[in-house]
């Protein structure tokens, strides 16, 4: 299965749940997401997905200076971004347990 179209489905929750976590910048929400077994995720998606929630208001941003290069930008959840991860939570557990039972059989194949 090409886990692409999968990917793009959920960008937004897995995004959300990584900064649930901790305040990032781009690249390392894009590291996360990898180290969490999204390999396929593309930078260019996330940066994008990172750039839409915060116009959405659901990130708040802020930048850090870095001593190894330019100024890094980093986003956060606010309390929007957190309501919007609860709701999304909820919608992908019931979407993923409605799955599971229909492949049930299948996966005792």
């Amino acid at each position: 299965m090409d886990t692409t179209q999968l990917l793009k489905g959920v960008l937004d929750l897995a995004v959300l749940a990584v900064l649930d976590r901790s305040d990032s910048y781009g690249y390392d929400v894009v590291r996360r997401l990898r180290e969490a077994g999204l390999d396929d995720v593309g930078d260019a998606s996330v940066y994008g997905t990172l750039r839409r929630l915060f116009k959405a208001g659901a990130l708040n941003s802020y930048v850090v200076p870095s001593e190894e290069g330019p100024h890094r930008k980093y986003y956060g959840l606010n309390d929007t971004g957190r309501t919007m991860l609860a709701r999304s939570a909820r919608t992908w557990g019931a979407f993923a347990q409605t799955m599971n039972d229909m492949l049930d059989d299948v996966k005792k194949r």
